[in-house]
């Protein structure tokens, strides 16, 4: 019962602010978390266009690189973009043609698994915050 509470908690608190990413607890597996954030971008719509794999990518090169230091056990960052969204910023502003595509991440530490979007600067990207948010709140309640 106190693990329910504590998770409905976290589930219902603002997400945390990590430097330049807005995260948000997720509670349950990595693999039931990357399901529920492909599920909700598809369900807004969209295509994923790739799947990084980056915590088998920065597994695979530790030793290349000289390091034996686990950052994630598993780290998937999901990217697309919105045909109508990205020419409604883009056409306020050329230039934020240098925040697409879209992101959504989904990160698990000895902690647990976090889902999360970097930040968007104020402005017309604000639109695509809203939308990586809604991305974000629709996977952690699936």
């Amino acid at each position: 019962m106190l693990k329910a509470m504590m998770t409905a908690a976290c589930l219902m608190a603002a997400p945390a602010l990590a430097g330049e990413a807005v995260t948000t607890p997720y509670d349950g597996s990595f693999e039931d978390a990357t399901f529920a954030v492909e599920t909700a971008i598809v369900g807004q719509g969209l295509k994923i266009d790739y799947t990084s794999h980056v915590g088998e990518m920065l597994a695979r090169t530790g030793a290349d690189v000289g390091s034996t230091t686990e950052i994630f056990k598993a780290a998937d960052i999901f990217l697309f973009c919105s045909a109508s969204l990205s020419r409604e910023v883009m056409e306020a502003d050329p230039m934020n043609i240098a925040h697409c595509p879209y992101g959504v991440f989904v990160a698990q530490t000895a902690d647990g698994v976090v889902i999360g979007h970097r930040k968007y600067p104020e402005g017309e990207m604000q639109k695509v915050e809203a939308l990586l948010d809604e991305i974000v709140k629709e996977a952690v309640s699936f």
